[in-house]
């Protein structure tokens, strides 16, 4: 019982080979004839060969319908015989259409290129596409479906339908639902698939279907009383609004988040100023430069640490606080300390510190710009839509400036420095009658103040070109956001900056960068007429003052 079962099998299995192979040879006779076929014939005879082909599956029909587009296939003139042609410098090959193998050398006159015309590329690119559509790379997919979407005609966009459904990608069925709303627009197509069609469109925030229905709108507008359409005109109209809408929401989100990374950074350049200008009343024209020793640091950190970039900005923002630091309480024990009450001196002092610093900076790494490289996990951008996209970088110095925000606010708060600071700032000569040290407290909140200006350069170096003038370009707009914030508050800090970075961020399409920050400082002195001790006044000496 057990062998007839075996051998009933091997029938059943012989049978379906006898089917099989004859079906498969067949279809390889078929396409070889189809193929040789493009030798002869006018150019419609060819395009319904090339559609034939098309159709057939067979794992040499992408790579002759590629190699017809690209003017690869030839045929040679004393047999009719299709080839693709191998040109070198020496000598012409032809190789055959289905093995890949060379056949033999021919001279260029004896083989002739199958000629095409635009029509028949139009259908080559169609049909290539298809190939792209079901392969499993994302980008192969997403290419085929744009050059569908430049076509755009019903046969192209044909597949597109059977394929829309499966499509896991968002942005390809996004791109797919266009191309297939492109013509279902059209004129071509019945009212009610027109008005669907145009509203899936008004969904939309390409610039290519906005495109296309002002197109459609001036060709509809155009036709005569009795041909133009009044509710497909209005459809068209309601849809170009509505992405008009959509894309001024969108384009107002983008300023409110470039504007907040100004902010961050505007934040952390000025969080230190505010420390020192609030408890002291010490104008450091140096703040700019101990931004830069922080940005110099990153630098260096990655210089030591070649192989481990991903690590390195973890590794530079606690250097950056401890060199700036260090570098801050030197300034302030030993010029600083000796001009407290002549604020006056102490801004021409610090001035001429800054100026050594950047000579500084110059003689060590050289007057030129350094690049200092950003790691992988903060390169690139959040895409939420066609519309909107949030890069990586900005993001995380948003997050990091009020980490470092919280973090100093928690210090000055819960710590016994941050009582003494207080202390100091609100009543000096009280503080020093309760025994405590006003200098060493002037030292470390200077040390504070500078290390943070380090640690805002670490975030900057993420930004811009690191170089000996990079702090310049924040010393002004720091003090800005402090006199606006309130001096010494760190609150008023915090609102100002953020403030100062989305005014800035909405002024500059329509006034230029320079005019903007003009017109944000004559808003400032405006401002400070009207209320002296910026937003969030400060209680005590420096508010005194």
């Amino acid at each position: 019982m057990l062998r007839n079962r075996y051998l009933f099998r091997l029938i059943l299995l012989s049978l379906t080979f006898l089917l099989v192979v004859p079906q498969v040879n067949a279809s390889t006779a078929e396409l070889t004839e189809l193929v040789d076929s493009l030798s002869v014939g006018g150019l419609n005879e060819k395009q319904q060969t090339i559609e034939k082909i098309a159709q057939i599956d067979h794992p040499i029909v992408e790579g002759l319908l590629k190699g017809l587009l690209e003017g690869e296939v030839y045929y040679l003139k004393e047999t009719n015989k299709v080839y693709f042609r191998v040109e070198s410098e020496e000598v012409t090959k032809i190789k055959d259409i289905f093995s890949d193998a060379i056949v033999r050398e021919v001279d260029s006159f004896d083989v002739k290129k199958v000629s095409i015309n635009n029509r028949i590329r139009k259908i080559l690119k169609t049909e290539l596409a298809k190939f792209d559509l079901l392969s499993p790379d994302n980008s192969k997919r997403e290419a085929a479906v744009r050059k569908i979407l430049e076509d755009s005609s019903s046969e192209s966009v044909a597949p597109l339908r059977n394929l829309v459904e499966k499509e896991r990608n968002e942005t390809i069925r996004e791109l797919m639902q266009i191309a297939m709303a492109f013509v279902d627009a059209g004129p071509e197509s019945k009212p009610e698939t027109r008005l669907a069609a145009i509203e899936k469109m008004g969904e939309s925030l390409s610039s290519e279907v906005k495109a296309r229905l002002e197109k459609l709108l001036l060709s509809e507008q155009a036709l005569s009383g009795e041909e133009r359409n009044s509710t497909i005109v209005a459809a068209l109209k309601k849809s170009i609004s509505k992405m008009d809408s959509n894309l001024q929401r969108y384009a107002f989100m983008e300023k409110v988040f470039f504007g907040l990374s100004l902010g961050s950074v505007l934040l952390l350049a000025a969080i230190g100023l505010a420390i020192t200008f609030g408890v002291m009343g010490v104008i450091n024209m140096a703040h700019g430069e101990l931004i830069m020793i922080g940005a110099y640091t990153t630098y260096v950190v990655q210089l030591m640490m070649p192989n481990y970039i991903e690590y390195s900005l973890v590794v530079a923002v606690p250097a950056a606080f401890l060199i700036s630091g260090l570098v801050g309480i030197a300034i302030e024990r030993g010029v600083i300390r000796f001009l407290y009450g002549r604020p006056l001196e102490t801004l021409l002092a610090t001035f001429g510190i800054s100026l050594v610093l950047q000579q500084a900076v110059r003689s060590i790494f050289s007057p030129l710009n350094r690049s200092v490289e950003t790691p992988e996990w903060m390169s690139g951008a959040m895409q939420i839509n066609s519309a909107l996209s949030l890069t990586y970088n900005r993001m995380y110095i948003i997050v990091f400036a009020l980490i470092v925000f919280a973090l100093l606010l928690l210090l000055l708060k819960k710590t016994k420095l941050g009582l003494q600071v207080r202390a100091v700032s609100q009543n000096r000569p009280m503080a020093n009658a309760m025994g405590i040290r006003s200098g060493w407290v002037d030292a470390m909140t200077f040390g504070l103040g500078s290390g943070i200006a380090g640690v805002a350069g670490v975030a900057l170096s993420q930004l811009t070109n690191v170089g000996p003038n990079m702090g310049q370009a924040y010393i002004i707009d720091s003090f800005m956001v402090v006199v606006f914030g309130g001096v010494g508050n760190l609150w008023g800090t915090l609102v100002g900056a953020m403030s100062l970075g989305v005014i800035n961020k909405f002024l500059e399409p329509w006034a230029g960068a320079v005019l903007a920050k003009i017109l944000v400082l004559v808003f400032i002195i405006l401002f400070i007429q009207r209320k002296p001790r910026g937003l969030f006044p400060q209680k005590g000496r420096a508010a005194e003052g």
